[in-house]
């Protein structure tokens, strides 16, 4: 296991030094130690099933059908959900679905709009 940051671009774990720098082989992205502490800082990025960072606000589209526990009730599949709101915790999205109500889901089952 490696102690160097992942990649702040792709996130891949094959970093290596380069001097003070450190470099992506993946996508090739180079930054320095100072850097990788100010995008520590800044928080957790949260990003959609395709990768795409997910802002408050965004509109997201849920890309397989979600049962939901206890209602019985589907939100099927290209249901669009307009002004989410991120959260931390296991459900990172708070948002409201018409004819649904206001309820969690996770990021990995939504697409960016």
């Amino acid at each position: 296991m490696s102690a160097l940051p992942a990649c702040p671009k792709c996130q891949s774990e094959y970093t290596y030094e380069d001097g003070a720098a450190f470099v992506c082989p993946e996508c090739a992205h180079e930054w320095t130690a100072q850097a990788a502490e100010a995008t520590e800082d800044a928080g957790k990025v949260y990003r959609d099933s395709a990768g795409n960072v997910l802002q408050d606000g965004d509109t997201v589209t849920v890309i397989k059908d979600l049962k939901l526990k206890g209602s019985g009730g589907v939100i099927k599949m290209g249901t669009k959900v307009k002004g989410i709101r991120l959260v931390d915790g296991d459900h990172d999205i708070d948002c409201k679905i018409d004819g649904f109500g206001a309820m969690s889901l996770k990021s990995e089952f939504v697409k960016k709009v």
